[in-house]
């Protein structure tokens, strides 16, 4: 699953020890000079920062003057335009592939009405490309989100890390999985299926024991708690327990408590028998590791 959003701040990471192929071997030279900070897409309003953006950057595109990092401490920037939208972005060490269109023409899907292919780089083919480290997708339009090339991209790199706006989130769903768990958080286990049931999700945090008024649920759980990790085919559930406080009062005295984590735990094996559930310790982190 990709990861989307309007902003995109960028970290940036000390160059990795491996043996690149130098881009001036694959593609011209070029110059380009960052002018200001930071840099906008306007039409999704994404907007990306790395680590000391805010100092006036520029970046030479070639293999005598492009590696590491400056004696001043600066970050390196190597830019190589790969035509139309499309960009390989080298940040001290760290490589994005920027809206690329590599494979067959961009057509929109209406290639009798625009049919358009490149100039210079003609036999570029994604075996060309370095070894990257993340894909951006700043808008869900062809010219950007190109399906002919990032289809055999996710073949390549299933698990490639993937930031995109969230109109390119349709798109890019079906393709590339991040390499990532994901998380889907409801502290009063109250959902609405029908939103729900296209989703996925590999951690659910949610209460399990039902906090109850006369008629009236203030907090559901157990049966509810395990339809909710069903439909969303929940690999861990993470049960809370947010009415187990030292509590006093009127409406502390007439809340009344419904079920146990151990009642919940059998009610989930029968139906999602595969799950695990992880009780979480006050104040001690809960790690759970990648798939």
């Amino acid at each position: 699953m990709a990861v989307y959003c309007n902003s995109a701040p960028f970290s940036c990471k000390a160059s990795r020890n491996r043996d690149p192929t130098p881009l001036s071997a694959l593609l011209p030279t070029r110059l380009f000079s960052l002018l200001q900070p930071p840099i906008s897409f306007h039409p999704d309003r994404l907007k990306l920062s790395t680590c000391r953006w805010d100092k006036v950057a520029s970046a030479v595109v070639s293999e005598e003057s492009a590696v590491g990092s400056s004696s001043s401490g600066t970050d390196v920037f190597n830019l190589t335009y790969l035509e139309g939208n499309s960009w390989l972005w080298d940040i001290s060490g760290v490589r994005v592939l920027v809206d690329p269109i590599l494979v067959g023409n961009l057509d929109f899907g209406i290639p009798w009405l625009y049919d358009a292919a490149k100039k210079f780089l003609k036999n570029f083919e994604l075996t060309d490309l370095p070894q990257l480290d993340c894909l951006l997708i700043t808008q869900s339009l062809d010219d950007h989100c190109h399906l002919k090339t990032l289809k055999p991209l996710s073949k390549m790199s299933p698990n490639f890390r993937v930031i995109a706006t969230p109109n390119a989130k349709p798109l890019l769903d079906p393709l590339f999985r991040n390499g990532q768990l994901t998380l889907y958080y409801e502290p009063h286990c109250v959902y609405n299926k029908d939103f729900l049931e296209k989703e996925h999700a590999d951690i659910v945090i949610t209460p399990v024991i039902k906090q109850l008024l006369p008629n009236f649920t203030l907090v559901s759980g157990q049966e509810d708690a395990v339809q909710l990790a069903k439909l969303l085919h929940a690999k861990f559930i993470v049960p809370m327990k947010n009415g187990d406080l030292d509590s006093k009062g009127f409406l502390a005295s007439i809340v009344q408590g419904e079920g146990t984590i151990e009642s919940f735990k059998e009610l989930l094996l029968k139906e999602l028998p595969d799950a695990k559930t992880l009780e979480p310790t006050p104040g001690e982190p809960l790690q759970i590791p990648p798939p």
